[in-house]
């Protein structure tokens, strides 16, 4: 651009001031939009809006960020053993549940020992209940070996140790071992086990001699009974 040298002039001096502003006008219009700043161009975009800068707020967040990084710094890191309180809050509950536990598996078995006593005694009773079936239906279906005639004797008088429980009989009417329902003809019921034989089995083959404290025998002395094996 070429400049001409304006005489000292107070009215052409604002002539020609005019004229400088309108060609500098018409200068800046022909310039690309490449030529203005790309900053001031945005800053005076959000201006016009009534917006902040891009620029601004990015600066306002950094600041923000910069005050929550340094805030942790003026608080005193929590060391093992300062917290004396919640040390012990946390022992405390390692205490209860610990005992917790403890009362827990008590409780477990002493449950297990119970079911096991009870199931014990529930086979317990269906055994019991069994024999008694068994022995009743034995009773009633055994074979019975007909009429005896029935004696008597003490087998502590005798100085044995065959007890009371069993009956001296023919062994080849009544096996050893056999168990035998005495139906006495006085109205007795008597249930003996075959444990002995005598002399007299051999001349009387339906003769028992029934073991009994001599305190307990029948005063008839001789009886007659229906034997049958149970």
């Amino acid at each position: 651009m070429s400049f001409i040298k304006i005489k000292h002039s107070s009215v052409f001096g604002i002539g020609a001031l005019t004229a400088l502003a309108a060609v500098f006008a018409i200068y800046t219009s022909t310039q690309p939009v490449e030529a203005i700043s790309t900053d001031d161009a945005a800053s005076r975009q959000a201006q016009a809006s009534g917006v902040t800068p891009a620029a601004t707020q990015t600066a306002a967040k950094v600041v923000n960020i910069n005050k929550l990084i340094a805030a942790p710094s003026a608080i005193s890191p929590i060391k093992p053993g300062d917290n004396a309180e919640f040390d012990a809050m946390m022992k405390q509950r390692a205490e209860d549940a610990a005992k917790a536990k403890a009362a827990a598996d008590a409780k477990a078995k002493a449950d297990a020992a119970a079911k096991a006593k009870a199931d014990a005694a529930a086979k317990a009773a269906q055994a019991a209940t069994r024999t008694t079936t068994t022995s009743a239906a034995s009773t009633a279906t055994g074979a019975s070996k007909g009429t005896f005639k029935v004696t008597f004797y003490d087998p502590a008088v005798l100085g044995s140790s065959m007890g009371y429980g069993g009956i001296a009989a023919n062994l080849s009417v009544l096996p050893r071992g056999s168990r035998v329902k005495i139906q006495l003809s006085n109205g007795q019921t008597l249930i003996r086990v075959v444990n002995d034989t005598g002399g007299f089995a051999a001349g009387n083959p339906h003769q028992i001699d029934v073991a009994m404290p001599n305190s307990q025998i029948p005063s008839a002395g001789v009886l007659s009974a229906i034997v049958t094996i149970i």
